[in-house]
């Protein structure tokens, strides 16, 4: 009997266990169940107000002189002397002496030619006081009419003739004594000097070449399509701002667009309108905390366009395939069409598609959708009726 019990208390040790169990199971209390936590989108929103903007266009370009020039010599000689200021990156003014040719040549050329005038000067004078003997040799002739030989009328006017004639080699001969000098044609910068003190040269020798310091160019390429956002097509007549970082500057300029070159570009299809800046090297005037605009410098223009009312421009993350978030004063997300009148790199420009002081959202949220409830950043939540949500059960979906 020993024996027997002791080999079925494992299975009462079992049955006691599983009873127990079993009562545990029985009186358990249901847990408390609670209502599944609403999900709401946190988003930022901006307030739109319609207002009347400039439909700017931007572009880029390079600077350049509105003229310039090669400075070739008229004559021939050795450079007798060399200005200063004659170096590239030299300031000249109109007239100013740059350089000089050997000029004692065209100095004795000059007396030649004068010595020539004075001769010639000398016949004419004679070959007159002849004419007038003839008249008196000739009064009584013929009842009076003299033959034009026999008055050297023809021989006066070979004397008058030789005097023109003195009188242009006069001229000719002080031109090339100017040209000895050489001057600038305009007030400008130096852009190259070719030659050296003491080198001869020939006529047509280039000697350097001269950039015009009053007037910059930049020549600002444009899309076709972007000339629709000009006032004028044919006449762009239009303020510009060309901006560049110069010395660790972030600079300026204010110019204007006179013209269009009225060609498209074969190679790119790009439409060039040219600006220009006033006296880019503040030569006539002194600004201060402002650089000069320098030759070859690359510049971003920013071209004044049409003006237009009634535009609303929000940041380009905000418009999704035509479409803009709008929250409602409920905090229901409606997604509305919108006429895109302009957009650039930061922005679109919309037009005749919100009211003002309706609620954009600017949240770059992929998967806002129409009717969604949302919650505005900063808002306190306003629950619904039916249910009481705490700020610490809402849960955000990942605002960017």
């Amino acid at each position: 009997m020993i024996t027997i019990l002791r080999r079925l208390s494992p299975l009462f040790i079992l049955i006691v266990f599983i009873g127990l169990a079993m009562l545990l199971m029985g009186t358990q209390e249901t847990p408390e169940q609670k209502e599944e936590a609403a999900i709401l989108t946190i988003v930022e929103v901006m307030t739109v107000e319609q207002q009347t903007v400039s439909l700017n266009l931007p572009s880029y370009g390079v600077v350049n002189p509105k003229y310039k020039t090669q400075l070739v010599t008229e004559v021939q000689g050795r450079l007798q002397s060399i200005a200063p200021n004659f170096v590239a990156g030299g300031m000249v003014k109109k007239g100013e002496q740059l350089a000089l040719i050997e000029p004692s040549d065209y100095e004795a050329d000059l007396m030649q030619a004068e010595a020539n005038v004075a001769q010639a000067t000398a016949m004419l004078n004679e070959e007159i006081a002849r004419g007038e003997v003839a008249k008196i040799e000739f009064k009584d002739f013929d009842n009076g009419v003299a033959p034009e030989l026999g008055l050297r009328i023809p021989q006066l006017k070979k004397e008058q003739a030789n005097v023109k004639s003195a009188q242009a080699g006069l001229a000719r001969a002080q031109r090339n004594l100017e040209r000895t000098v050489i001057r600038a044609p305009f007030d400008g910068i130096i852009k190259a000097r070719k030659v050296d003190l003491g080198q001869y040269v020939t006529l047509g020798t280039n000697l350097g070449e001269l950039y015009d310091t009053n007037t910059a160019e930049v020549r600002l390429p444009l899309t076709n399509s972007d000339l629709a956002y000009l006032e004028s097509i044919d006449n762009p007549d239009t303020q510009v701002t060309l901006n560049a970082s110069l010395a660790g500057q972030d600079i300026s300029w204010e110019g204007n667009i006179i013209r269009s070159e009225n060609v498209i570009d074969e190679q790119n299809r790009m439409v060039y309108l040219v600006a220009e800046v006033t006296d880019p090297y503040l030569l006539q005037s002194s600004t201060l905390n402002k650089l000069p605009l320098k030759y070859g410098s690359f510049v971003t223009a920013v071209i004044k366009g049409r003006t237009v009312s009634g535009i609303v421009s929000l940041p380009r993350h905000v418009v999704r395939n035509s479409q803009v978030a709008i929250v409602k004063p409920d905090n229901i997300i409606e997604m509305r069409s919108v006429n895109i009148v302009k957009s650039d790199i930061d922005k679109v420009y919309i037009k005749d598609s919100f009211t003002d002081g309706e609620r954009i959202s600017t949240t770059n949220v992929v998967n806002l959708s129409d009717g969604q409830k949302v919650k505005v950043l900063g808002e306190g939540e306003q629950p619904s009726p039916a249910d009481d949500v705490s700020d610490d059960e809402i849960s955000t979906a990942g605002a960017k």
